[in-house]
């Protein structure tokens, strides 16, 4: 289980560098890209799409699934280790795969929120100045209604009763009596 979680946080480590590294730039993607279709087909050059990088899941999940498939049976035919022989070898495959898949998109999310802050970053002193600036109002709005409140429940306790009918009476009046 120890050795597991550490492949497993490595393998996230290695999505997020696999992401970073295909966002600044996918020269693989375009060369595979450009063997395997027609001149009409292939991708323009202002598109930005990797193996991982804008990618869906199912596409992203078969290029690590295979990626990893590929470089764990060379390792299976080539080396004295037998990765898929066992349960562990499996169990350590299926956890480079996923950390691998949880790495991209938590790098998906470092890069967007990274971006988000770049573009907001003038802007978010002005909004922190507006949202004190609201809460102070509100502040003063509430204290101002509790004096209010206190003042009319006083007005209402001093002012004296007027003598009317009673609520028989009136009942009697409308006839309901």
């Amino acid at each position: 289980m120890g050795l597991e979680l550490v492949i497993f946080i490595a393998a996230i480590l290695f999505g997020i560098f696999l992401y970073w590294r295909e966002s600044n730039g996918n020269g693989l993607y375009r060369f595979v890209n450009k063997i395997l279709n027609s001149k009409a087909l292939q991708m323009k050059l202002e598109n930005k799409k990797g193996f991982v990088y804008k990618q869906a899941f199912l596409p992203r999940l078969v290029f690590v699934a295979t990626t990893f498939l590929l470089i764990g049976l060379i390792f299976q035919f080539l080396t004295p280790f037998k990765i898929f022989g066992s349960y562990n070898g499996i169990s350590a495959f299926a956890s480079i795969v996923v950390g691998t898949l949880v790495g991209t998109y938590l790098a998906t999310f470092i890069l967007k929120s990274s971006k988000v802050l770049e573009e907001k970053s003038d802007s978010i002193g002005d909004i922190m100045e507006d949202a004190v600036e609201k809460g102070k109002d509100f502040i003063e709005d509430l204290k101002t209604k509790d004096t209010d409140a206190v003042e009319e429940t006083e007005a209402i306790k001093e002012a004296p009763k007027t003598e009317g009918k009673s609520a028989r009476e009136r009942l009697k009046d409308k006839g309901l009596l």
